[in-house]
């Protein structure tokens, strides 16, 4: 006889969209011009990889990695370069800290110090305010500490 509103022949209606679940929706994107750029200078060093050969004059005011080869001369006078573990450097080096993991030949010259780590190899003169020698690392040069603005002030 008569048939409830769920037995009707009637075709069911589209469903009604219910509200996004926030956790399964991703957040707008951004356009390019809003995306904060990746941090350059003290935050992240310019960074050589052991695929890069590289010859020249490398001058800027970013801290540099080598973990590649890398000839020629290296003038950061306010930056930090380290050679990296692969790194191999035939360069006279110019910096404020210079860190050695890898084999670097040439003379460096650094505002504050000079460290060579166990696995790091040095030929050449150096030039700086302090300086350290790890056990197992190779040195093989000449060694002038000079009096840097640190050392003035104490």
């Amino acid at each position: 006889m008569w048939k409830t509103q769920n037995e009707r022949d009637v075709p069911p209606s589209p469903a009604k969209p219910s509200a996004p679940n926030p956790a399964t929706v991703p957040p707008p994107v951004a356009p390019a011009s809003a995306m904060p750029q990746a941090p350059r200078g003290a935050d992240r060093p310019t960074h050589l990889s052991k695929t890069v050969v590289l010859k020249g004059t490398i001058t800027g005011n970013e801290d540099l990695y080598v973990d590649g080869k890398l000839e020629g001369s290296v003038e950061l006078p306010n930056n930090t370069v380290t050679v990296g573990v692969n790194g191999q450097v035939q360069a006279n080096v110019s910096a404020r800290e210079v860190v050695i993991l890898g084999k670097l030949n040439g003379n460096v010259s650094a505002a504050d110090r000079v460290e060579i780590r166990a696995q790091g190899a040095l030929t050449g003169d150096v030039s700086a305010a302090r300086i350290s020698i790890e056990d197992g690392a190779f040195f093989k040069g000449g060694i002038d500490i000079r009096k840097g603005a640190s050392t003035a002030k104490a």
